[in-house]
C-alpha cells in the first residue's frame, strides 16, 4: 500500500521528518514538470475554496447586515496567516529538530533556505510551501462559521491566530511532518484530522464561549442570500479537487484516484441529505443539498488517497446521513449555537472519514490495501487515536486562545451592536447599499 504522500515529502524537504530512508522516495532526485504543474494548479484550486468559494458560501448563509464581516474575515484570514506561515508556520510544521515528535524546528524561519533550486521530491520547495500554506489559510476560515455574526473583529484575528499557532501547526505536523500520529501510522491523507475535526471542535468552543446570538433558538435566522451560498458551494467542490487530488503531491494514479473519489463522496452526500429532508418535510431544499456536499467533500477528505469508488459511495451517503442528523442534535437538542453547522459537517464528518478510512482502505473493499500485517480493527484504533488526540488538543487551545483573546480586546459585540450588524460595527461598510 502507498503510504501518505506528505510525510515522505517532507522528509524529502527536511532530510528528516518522516523517519522514512531516503531510498523508499520515489524521484526524488529532480523536478518533474508533470507534478510541478499539478501542484501549481491544485494550490490555486484550494485558495479558490477560500476565497472566494468559502467566503460566498458563508457569505450567504448569514443575514445581510453580516454580509460583509463574513467576507472580511475570511479575506483577511488569509492574508494573516500567510505571514503567519511565511514567518514561523512552515518550519514548526515540516521543519527538522524542534521537540521530537510534537513540533518542527526553527530551521526554516523566514523560509530563509526555501530558495530557487531547492527542491521537495520532484516539485520545487517553493511550491510545497504555498500548497501547504493554502491548507493552513483555510482552516481558520472554516471556523468562522461557528462564531459568525456576534465575534468582534479583532478578537477573531488574535484568536485565529492563536489557534493556527498552538492548534493547527502542531497537528499538522503530528501527522504530516513526520510526528507521533504518522509515526503510529495514521491515514489521513488530507486533513480529516488536521483540517476537519480541528476546525470542527474550534468551532464548537467558539460557539459555546461565546454564547448564543440574540433571538436564538426563538428567532429563525434564515440566510439572506441563497444564490451566493449555493454559488460558493460549487467553488468549493471544484477546489475541492485541489484539496484532496493535490495531496497526492504528484500528476499520477493516486491523484486521478483522489478526485474520482471525492466527486463520487460530494455527489453522494448531497443526494442523501436532500432524501432525508425531503423525506422529514416534503420538499428538496438547495440549502440541505449544497450542506450534504460539503459534507460529503469534508467525509472523503482523509480517505482520498486510499479508498476507491464503492468506499467513496458509502462514505458519502454516510457523511450526507450522520451530519444532518448532528445538525438537528447540536442545534435543537443541546440548542448550541454554531452558526454555521461548523461542528455538525466539518467536525463530525472529518471524524467519520478517518473512522471509515481504515474500513475502506482494505483491498478487499476496493481500497489500496492495510499495511503488511494490519488489520481494519488495528487500524480502526490508530484512527481513533487520531481524532481522539486531535478533538482534545483543538479544544484545549481554542478556550485558551479565546480567553487570551478576550483579555486583550471584547470577545463579542455588544447587543445594540449585534443588533445593527457587524458589517457597520466592524468596517463602517454595508454589504449592500440599496
Amino acid at each position: 500500500m502507498r503510504s501518505n504522500i506528505r510525510p515522505r515529502l517532507a522528509g524529502a524537504v527536511l532530510a528528516a521528518g518522516a523517519g522514512l530512508p531516503a531510498a523508499s522516495w520515489a524521484g526524488t532526485t529532480g523536478v518533474d514538470s508533470g507534478d510541478t504543474a499539478w501542484l501549481l494548479t491544485s494550490t490555486a484550486l484550494v485558495l479558490f475554496m477560500t476565497i472566494p468559494g468559502l467566503a460566498l458560501f458563508y457569505a450567504g448563509l448569514v443575514r445581510s447586515r453580516n454580509v460583509l464581516s463574513v467576507l472580511m474575515q475570511c479575506f483577511i484570514l488569509v492574508c494573516a496567516v500567510t505571514v503567519l506561515w511565511v514567518t514561523v508556520g512552515y518550519t514548526l510544521a515540516f521543519g527538522a529538530g524542534g521537540i521530537d515528535g510534537f513540533i518542527g524546528g526553527f530551521e526554516k524561519v523566514f523560509l530563509r533556505s526555501v530558495t530557487v533550486d531547492a527542491t521537495a521530491g520532484t516539485i520545487p520547495e517553493s511550491v510545497f510551501v504555498v500548497f501547504q500554506l493554502t491548507f493552513a489559510a483555510i482552516t481558520p476560515a472554516l471556523i468562522v462559521g461557528g462564531f459568525a455574526e456576534r465575534m468582534n473583529f479583532s478578537a477573531m484575528l488574535i484568536f485565529c491566530l492563536l489557534w493556527t499557532l498552538f492548534a493547527y501547526i502542531p497537528v499538522a505536523h503530528w501527522v504530516w511532518g513526520g510526528g507521533w500520529l504518522a509515526g503510529m501510522g495514521a491515514m489521513d491523507f488530507a486533513g480529516g484530522t488536521v483540517v476537519h475535526v480541528n476546525a470542527g471542535v474550534a468551532a464548537l468552543v467558539a460557539a459555546v464561549v461565546l454564547g448564543r446570538r440574540r433571538g436564538f433558538p426563538q428567532t429563525a435566522m434564515l440566510p439572506h442570500n441563497m444564490t451566493l451560498t449555493v454559488t460558493g458551494a460549487a467553488m468549493l467542490w471544484v477546489g475541492w479537487f485541489g484539496f484532496n487530488a493535490g495531496s497526492a503531491v504528484a500528476a499520477d494514479g493516486v491523484a486521478g484516484m483522489a478526485m474520482l473519489v471525492t466527486h463520487i463522496s460530494a455527489a453522494s452526500g448531497a443526494l442523501m441529505w436532500m432524501a432525508v429532508e425531503w423525506i422529514r418535510h416534503g420538499k428538496p431544499g438547495a440549502l440541505g443539498a449544497a450542506t450534504g456536499m460539503v459534507a460529503g467533500l469534508g467525509t472523503i477528505t482523509p480517505a482520498s488517497g486510499f479508498v476507491g469508488p464503492m468506499g467513496a459511495l458509502v462514505i458519502g451517503a454516510s457523511a450526507g446521513f450522520i451530519c444532518y442528523w448532528a445538525t438537528q442534535l447540536i442545534k435543537q437538542r443541546l440548542v448550541i449555537d454554531d452558526s454555521l453547522d461548523v461542528f455538525s459537517v466539518h467536525g463530525v464528518g472529518g471524524a467519520l472519514g478517518m473512522l471509515l478510512t481504515g474500513v475502506f482502505v482494505a483491498a478487499g473493499l476496493g481500497g489500496a490495501g492495510l499495511p503488511e500485517g494490519g488489520s481494519i480493527s488495528g487500524q480502526l484504533g490508530i484512527q481513533a487515536i487520531a481524532v481522539i488526540a486531535t478533538v482534545i488538543w483543538s479544544a484545549l487551545i481554542s478556550y485558551l486562545a479565546l480567553k487570551v483573546a478576550g483579555a486583550l480586546v471584547p470577545l463579542r459585540v455588544g447587543v445594540e451592536e449585534e443588533i445593527e450588524g457587524l458589517d457597520l460595527i466592524n468596517h463602517e461598510e454595508r454589504g449592500y447599499n440599496l
